[in-house]
């Protein structure tokens, strides 16, 4: 049988995601179960990946297909398309599997043509409704499939309403609009050198095309890497008969949730405008009114609104997101979705569902993203500093946390000053989709007009960004870089601060604190931990930040990285004399200076870890790191060593490396200056030994880890070292305390002589940072400079070092273990790289089977739940 390319939405239903997007599925769901939605049909991601493989055409065979669905939508709704006596519009939105909230594009009202027009608005006795879809349509067609700005749009538009000395669209007559539709005409043809096509089977087309083209618009590939959506998946398009909302004062169009999506709060959320199209929400050209004002308006409507909520929460089991029409005092469904909600909404909405009876633990677990929990680990402000502050002006809190920093007025500023190092929140009139790159380089975002459901608010909330949105107050002049807000003009550069939860706008910086856990977070991570199989560490290098990840539930240091504690001033100095040594003799004498201090560290983190494991990684870096690039620091060394400056210059000189990546660092150092592993060992092994004399009832069992090994021979050679000293340090104290010596496997050949080298290794940990430069062969540090033209030419859609490449580097760690583990049953292996902390990497290293995953102290929540989605989607 042939490939079915459209689906009525009698036809589909909310398991066919993969082929209808999520929007057309759930449009199916929703007239299943008998809601009122009005009808249509979609067409499948399928025919979007094949538009992609047709050199971006539609081909034929898709092309009769959409036709003959045509006929059946005409036939179900009795209008037909260009027809005199009932002409039948259509709105056209794409639907991707996953939800992308404003990223790809929609156009409405199409199938208009000044015949239609003239028919119904003799039809409706409503010309100013006919002749404003009409306006509407041309704008939308000519933005989204024709590519002419917006901009040009809005400005003929804004001359009208200051030609007629009025301040809303809904204020300009039907004549008003009939001309600002003949003048849109007239751009069209002057940006485009064609005229507006009047055929409705034409416009179809040429959306359906655009809908599948904006798959692949800048700000959707941005969104896609950002969350981990395949460009393989396509987007599905759904052509639906119209609702009207703006067909008079007894019509509407809003978008609620069933819960609270900032706080998770039971109960309807959401706006609601009058006489307006969906689009006027959304992308919040007129601020809304709540949508408990729609009680007032339309009785009817919202009581059978409330039902349809009910129905909709019941059947999903989750907090949903809708978009409606109310025409003529009669209600219509245009979708539903499982809405975006913060980290805090989340949490509770879980527990609640738990509570109530809709979700076990283990699907409330499975429902939150990962990713997420970073914005309840972020800054709040500073309470004691808020209460002492005065809010200059107030918008609606959009989007939870607190950001301060220095105003831009631009996306591209936002980027170019974040990249300089500067803090920044973005405020703008109304942000849009192509604003993504400048939101996400934001500490937060501050906008002028729009709504809790406006474009920046979503937007923010799924990037856990801060975002304040209409704060209508604002005076803007954009151009010119400047705003008045409380009688004060602000310029690009002045410090500002926002909060996102409350909506406050305050002037110059409040202090923030750090975020604390408890409630609901709490009852999510003990549900977490009781299904996850895999541990979770942490990389810390001081107590504090030991101190933090056992805070957040790290159960022990998976990385310990020694050269962090040579920097400080008074160390570096002996440090710098080892390096300038000419004898072995001279070299322990310096080193001699460091170990007390690095064994007073290593005290310091064993009783921040309180008798969990600790992992403490040999010198890593190559020496060049360590010496004085400053005239002033040179001299001073040459003066410590007794020697002539241009001698010190001579040895910095002889440091340098053409490719220090793969130069004298790990245990080559250690190969050539046997000392510093001697000396490391010492007080790894003495600092052990006192901890656990002073807390007998700990397990007190170092982990010594040899970096960068790529043969077994190298191994043996320092780990005779090792061990010949730390068993020496123990017999001296009289102790009977264990260690390990362990490997990190970060160069490909460690990976595929695994066998060899696990009958020396203890663990082994995997170093996926290294081990990703070595495998594709370029620095994580220059990536970036073509990193960008490789997501452009879908070579790769995402960064390998933010996201662990299962196939390359992936295939290396799976060989690693299956040689290893046979080899030495008592291996154990984790992960200590930056893809410890990132959700798709810790499924799967849980999948490989490692013992522990290890991130930086913020990341160890989302590591607990990454860990336990993988075990539950593993049983499954």
């Amino acid at each position: 049988m042939a490939k079915k390319y459209c689906y009525l939405f009698s036809e589909g239903n909310a398991n066919m995601r993969e082929l209808l997007g999520g929007k057309g599925a759930n449009l199916a769901e929703m007239t299943n179960i008998g809601l009122p939605v009005p009808q249509g049909f979609t067409i499948t991601t399928e025919a979007c990946t094949q538009y992609y493989e047709d050199n971006r055409e539609i081909n034929p065979e898709i092309m009769a297909e959409i036709n003959e669905y045509i006929v059946k939508m005409e036939e179900i709704t009795g209008k037909k398309f260009g027809d005199k006596e009932n002409p039948l519009l259509v709105s056209v939105r794409s639907g991707a599997r996953a939800s992308m909230p404003g990223m790809m594009d929609t156009i409405l009202n199409l199938g208009l043509n000044e015949e239609v027009v003239e028919t119904i608005a003799a039809q409706s006795g409503n010309p100013r409704w006919a002749w404003d879809c009409y306006r509407r349509f041309i704008q939308m067609y000519s933005d989204v499939v024709m590519e002419v700005g917006k901009k040009y749009f809005e400005e003929l538009i804004d001359e009208m309403k200051a030609k007629k000395g009025v301040k809303q669209d809904v204020e300009l007559n039907a004549e008003d609009l009939k001309e600002l539709a003949n003048q849109f005409k007239a751009e069209y043809k002057s940006k485009i050198g064609s005229d507006f096509p009047t055929d409705p089977k034409e416009q179809l087309m040429g959306a359906i095309k655009a809908v599948f083209r904006s798959w692949d618009n800048p700000r959707a590939n941005v969104y896609r890497r950002d969350n981990d959506i395949p460009y393989s998946w396509g987007t599905a398009v759904n052509v639906q008969s119209m609702a009207f909302g703006n067909m008079g004062d007894d019509c509407g169009t809003g978008v609620a949730f069933t819960r609270d999506p900032a706080t998770g709060a039971k109960g309807l959320f959401g706006e609601f405008l009058t006489n307006a199209q969906g689009e006027d929400v959304v992308a919040g050209v007129r601020t809304p009114m709540h949508i408990s004002e729609m009680e007032q308006k339309f009785p009817e409507a919202f009581a059978e609104f409330n039902k349809v909520c009910k129905t909709l929460e019941d059947h999903y089991r989750d907090m949903q997101d809708m978009e409606f029409t109310v025409e003529h005092g009669k209600l219509y469904m245009l979708q539903t979705r499982n809405g975006k909600r913060t980290a805090q909404a989340a949490l509770k909405i879980a527990c609640d569902l738990v509570d109530e009876g809709m979700r076990t633990e283990e699907e409330a677990v499975a429902m939150i993203d990962p990713r997420n929990l970073d914005t309840l680990l972020h800054p709040q402000f500073d309470a004691k500093a808020l209460k002492a502050a005065t809010p200059m002006g107030k918008g609606l809190g959009a989007s939870p946390g607190a950001a301060c920093g220095k105003i831009v007025f631009t996306a591209d500023d936002a980027e170019a000053w974040n990249e300089r190092g500067e803090k920044v929140v973005l405020v703008r009139l109304e942000t849009s989709p192509e604003d993504i790159t400048g939101m996400k380089a934001s500490q937060g975002i501050l906008t002028v007009r729009g709504g809790m459901t406006s474009h920046a608010a979503v937007v923010a909330r799924g990037m856990g960004t801060c975002c304040v949105s209409g704060c209508s107050d604002i005076v803007m002049d954009e151009a010119n870089k400047k705003f008045t807000l409380a009688g004060k003009e602000f310029h690009e550069g002045d410090y500002i601060s926002i909060d996102g939860s409350t909506g406050n706008i305050y002037d110059g910086i409040i202090p923030t604190v750090d975020a604390t856990i408890a409630g609901e977070f709490g009852r999510i991570m003990g549900w977490a931990d009781k299904f996850r199989t895999m541990k979770v560490r942490t990389n810390a290098d001081t107590p504090a930040d030991a101190k933090k990840a056992r805070e957040l539930g790290a159960e022990g240091i998976g990385l310990c990285r020694t050269e962090h504690m040579f920097f400080d001033p008074e160390r570096i100095a002996a440090f710098r004399e080892m390096i300038c040594s000419d004898t072995v003799e001279e070299r322990e004498a310096a080193l001699a200076k460091i170990e007390p201090m690095q064994q007073a560290d290593f005290e310091a983190l064993y009783e921040a870890l309180e008798g969990n494991p600790v992992t403490i990684r040999f010198l890593d870096p190559p020496l060049h790191e360590f010496v004085p690039t400053e005239e002033a620091d040179i001299e001073a060394l040459a003066k410590a060593q007794n020697k002539p400056v241009e001698t010190i210059k001579a040895i910095i000189a002889s440091l340098h490396e053409f490719n220090p990546m793969m130069g004298h660092r790990g245990c080559r150092l250690a190969v050539t200056y046997p000392e510093i592993a001697k000396m490391q060992t010492k007080a790894v092994i003495k600092a052990a030994i006192n901890v656990k004399k002073n807390h007998p009832d700990w397990t007190v069992k170092p982990e010594i880890m040899i970096p960068l090994v790529n043969d077994i021979k190298e191994l043996k050679y320092v780990k005779k070292f090792v061990v010949e000293t730390a068993d020496a340090e123990i017999k001296a104290a009289g102790s009977d305390l264990e260690y390990e010596v362990g490997t990190m496997i970060e160069i490909p050949r460690a990976a595929l002589t695994a066998d060899e080298i696990a009958t020396e290794a203890d663990f082994f940990c995997f170093g996926t940072n290294d081990l990703t430069q070595m495998t594709f062969g370029f620095s994580r540090d220059d990536a970036g400079k073509f990193l960008n033209a490789y997501y452009d030419a879908k070579i790769y859609e995402n960064d390998p070092f933010a996201k662990l490449d299962q196939n390359g580097v992936g295939k290396l760690m799976e060989m690693a273990l299956d040689l290893g583990k046979p080899v030495n049953p008592k291996l154990h292996c984790g992960i200590c790289g930056e893809h410890g902390g990132d959700p798709t990497s810790v499924e799967f290293c849980n999948k490989i089977g490692l013992d522990y995953v290890s991130c930086s102290p913020f990341r160890v929540p989302i590591a607990r739940l990454a860990a336990a989605q993988a075990a539950i989607a593993q049983k499954k």
